[in-house]
């Protein structure tokens, strides 16, 4: 599955510090517990990453908005 394609799968997904300083993601659906852990610089990485993805995405759907079908 690529990341542009629609999915039916659903998971419940939680962030929050360890005891150990890392920074979890995990991720919980449908018989499978995923937990992530990274450093927190490697988490502010992906943090900034999430953001520019929403950057994107918003301004896809600006320019999405702007054409008639």
């Amino acid at each position: 599955m690529s990341i542009d394609k629609e999915s039916d799968i659903a998971a419940n997904l939680q962030i929050g510090p360890t005891s150990l300083g890392m920074v979890r993601i995990y991720i919980e659906g449908d018989g499978v517990e995923l937990p992530l852990d990274f450093d927190p610089e490697e988490a502010e990485e992906i943090a900034e990453e999430l953001q520019a993805a929403a950057e994107a995405a918003r301004e896809m759907m600006k320019g999405s908005k702007g054409k008639k079908r």
